[in-house]
């Protein structure tokens, strides 16, 4: 498992209706890009929210402005509540330091923009201790969250500049757990973009050892709790570990001072580049990422060294044969293409069609005994043909 405090509280078919999306819409209107409300009405009053119960209040409590009390509106991140008060929606904006080569938004800037809206909902709901993510109860018991795991699906890439809105939620899971899941959509259109859910356990900081959940933490926390799902559930397939005998490796990989979160772990996102940096570059060119399970086992350090392993399913390894089959005859034989070419290709486009998947293993490696860090699934499909106007 993997430690990410920042996110806690943490944790897209589920959307709220459309008649829930354009009643928000007079909320949103009355809140600028910049933040400063459009209209006159009375800001949120944090003077009282800053305070901590023995109104004793830290220089970097007063900065970071951490309200005690639930706040139902957030003007400078351009956030509300929704669902009765206890889910919450933010709108933002993707920069251009946020998209890749082709002015779409990374799925590293996707999962950026999940942890922040959830650690922006515990922030709205008054019960942010630390400022990591722990509430004041769990901050008593030396309790941090801990992500076990977590499911996006994308089912398009926001462009660069796109406005979107990001809804998120909570519920329970099980007696100690509890699930968190978002939804992305275009503000402009209500499309969803992703769905997304995560679930979460607790730990004891010091002994790092996972607890069951006190009944003063679950007080705070279960009036939050809603029945509503991003993804349905079902019963998912087991990622099975991988070996070294798996078609790609990357070894001595190493966490660098950037990757690593406030607890000095690496943080899950770099996970993810891990994973997808195995990924050869003519799948990486010709199909988009559209889902990602990841299965979390360990913290990871920054004196580790991390192994990256990743082996396609059999329908990836067939077309990455097949793409390389023809690849390599084009070369041999200049423009002309024979039949056999003709064949492979009609048949390749043809399965292209298909989603198919990958599955990856980071692992520590070194003077200790090979221990996982997080296994994990991607699943891919082919890139949609640009337009003919595209660049016109």
């Amino acid at each position: 498992m993997t430690t990410i405090s920042y996110l806690t509280y943490f944790p897209v078919r589920c959307s709220s209706s459309r008649d829930s999306h354009d009643s928000n819409k007079q909320k949103l209107s009355s809140i600028k890009i910049n933040g400063t409300s459009t209209k006159t009405a009375t800001k949120v009053d944090m003077a009282a929210g800053v305070a901590t119960r023995n109104d004793f209040v830290t220089e970097q409590q007063a900065r970071q402005n951490i309200p005690t009390t639930k706040q139902s509106v957030d003007h400078f991140r351009q956030a509300f509540s929704i669902e009765g008060g206890v889910g919450y929606r933010q709108r933002v904006v993707i920069r251009s330091y946020e998209v890749g080569p082709d002015k779409t938004a990374t799925l590293e800037s996707i999962l950026n923009l999940l942890q922040e809206t959830a650690l922006n909902h515990v922030w709205m709901s008054g019960l942010l201790s630390d400022g990591f993510g722990a509430t004041h109860e769990m901050m008593k018991n030396d309790l941090i969250w801990v992500v076990s795991r977590m499911q996006v699906q994308v089912d398009q890439y926001p462009i660069w500049g796109e406005v979107l809105e990001i809804d998120t939620w909570v519920q329970a899971s099980g007696k100690n757990g509890m699930k968190r899941d978002w939804l992305i959509r275009s503000q402009a259109t209500g499309h969803i973009f992703a769905r997304a859910t995560s679930t979460w356990v607790m730990m004891n900081q010091k002994t790092r050892r996972l607890s069951k959940m006190p009944e003063g933490v679950r007080g705070e926390i279960a009036p939050w709790f809603i029945q509503k799902q991003a993804i349905p559930d079902d019963v998912p397939d087991k990622i099975v570990k991988l070996d070294n005998n798996a078609k790609y490796v990357n070894n001595d990989l190493k966490p660098k001072r950037s990757d690593l979160d406030m607890n000095q772990h690496v943080n899950n996102v770099k996970y993810v580049r891990w994973m997808l940096e195995t990924i050869p570059d003519n799948i990486l060119e010709s199909h988009q990422l559209t889902g990602i399970t990841l299965e979390y086992r360990k913290e990871c350090g920054s004196s580790d060294i991390v192994q990256s392993l990743c082996d396609p399913d059999k329908d990836g390894m067939l077309i990455e044969g097949l793409k390389q089959e023809n690849h390599d005859t084009s070369l041999l034989n200049g423009f002309s293409l024979g039949a056999g070419i003709l064949e492979n290709s009609v048949f390749l486009g043809s399965l292209e069609k298909q989603p198919f998947r990958y599955t990856h293993l980071l692992q520590t490696t070194g003077n200790h005994k090979d221990e996982e860090i997080v296994r994990g699934r991607t699943v891919w499909k082919k890139k949609p043909e640009p337009s003919p106007f595209a660049s016109m």
